[in-house]
């Protein structure tokens, strides 16, 4: 479902002349259905520019990033935005959402796009955000003034709420209280039981022993400076 080989990336710093830092090469990982791989590496290793890369937010300098067999690193924006709506899910750490939508359809707008209808998209998102603890007088206000914790937890609502084939999570059970982090665990194992390609960052050692069902160490693609 999800399948790298080759990929490389550089940055180019506009403001020192137009250098290139070349910071990645040779990346290479493939996630079966039904299977959750753990990117490792300490910190800077380029665990969350390959998370990226894959979203289709950074672009490779070359090499193939197969999700559900669009070549994301070759794909038009359009097929990009159609591979988001469709297939691939992405649970970052921050929450970025139109300011003044009401929280149920912020968790809901996924299911929207891809044809539900209003009121059973709507019941799936009040579902989630029952489970994860988001009290019910918040969800008629924007998340955005919510806590941080709060929007975590909508953020992780969100990516849930529609059963995609393929799942990014970049720390989704970082900085959260034991039973909504068992929660989050238990939304992980629904969505591999029932076929979804889950790549991720788990700092989470217990979390990451739990749900992962092997681990690919970003260091070893990294270009030694």
């Amino acid at each position: 479902m999800i399948e790298l080989s080759g990929v490389a990336k550089s940055f180019t710093l506009y403001n020192q002349g137009g250098a290139a830092i070349p910071v990645m090469a040779g990346a290479a990982l493939s996630v079966a259905p039904g299977e959750c791989v753990a990117l490792t590496g300490a910190s800077g290793a380029g665990k969350s520019t390959l998370m990226r890369m894959i979203h289709g937010n950074y672009l490779a300098a070359s090499g193939r990033i197969v999700v559900g067999g669009l070549d994301v690193a070759a794909a038009e924006p359009r097929e990009i935005l159609a591979l988001r709506r469709h297939v691939l899910g992405y649970v970052s750490q921050f929450l970025r959402v139109v300011p003044r939508v009401p929280t149920l359809d912020v968790v809901a707008e996924p299911l929207l796009a891809v044809g539900v209808p209003v009121e059973a998209a709507r019941d799936r998102a009040a579902a989630l955000l029952a489970r994860l603890n988001i009290p019910r007088p918040l969800w008629d206000l924007s998340p955005t003034t919510f806590s941080g914790g709060e929007q975590q937890r909508v953020n992780i609502a969100r990516g849930f709420a529609h059963d995609y084939p393929a799942l990014l999570l970049d720390e989704p059970t970082a900085s959260l209280d034991p039973g909504n982090r068992e929660v989050v665990l238990e939304l992980i194992e629904a969505a591999k039981a029932r076929g979804a390609a889950i790549l991720g960052i788990f700092h989470d050692a217990g979390a990451r022993a739990r749900v992962c069902d092997r681990e690919v160490d970003v260091s070893a693609f990294a270009v030694a400076p």
